[in-house]
């Protein structure tokens, strides 16, 4: 924590500015990462298994990223301070990573998204019968 963080936590969330091209990629302020999005990460870690950590990078839209992947397809998806702070969070909590860009998103994230929207659409066909 630096030392003036905690005069900060009043003003509400941090945000950075908007890229250096802003006008031609329409860019605007992004929400920088915080305590609240490392508990989640933390947290979703150890509640599941076979967890495999993805590293986005920065974009016009979103800032650096980490997507946790597990097992079964779940996953999570939170802005993280840098790539280099995502891949030493990856090695602490013993999950490997990988940079997203190189080798993409596995399968069994899309499978499990597939049978998320699978799932809600035959609720909602339940709920009209």
């Amino acid at each position: 924590m630096g030392m003036l963080d905690r005069f900060r936590r009043d003003r509400g969330p941090r945000m950075r500015g908007p890229a250096k091209d802003g006008y031609r990629t329409g860019s605007t302020r992004v929400r920088a990462a915080d305590s609240t999005d490392v508990e989640h990460l933390s947290t979703w870690v150890g509640a599941r298994r076979g967890v495999e950590g993805f590293v986005e990078p920065r974009t016009a839209v979103s800032d650096v990223t980490l997507l946790l992947v597990a097992h079964d397809g779940e996953w999570t998806r939170r802005r993280v301070p840098s790539v280099k702070w995502a891949h030493d969070f990856c090695n602490r909590a013993q999950v490997p990573s990988y940079d997203a860009a190189v080798v993409g998103v596995p399968q069994r994230m899309r499978d499990w998204n597939r049978r998320q929207r699978e799932a809600q659409k035959q609720q909602a066909r339940d709920l009209d019968s």
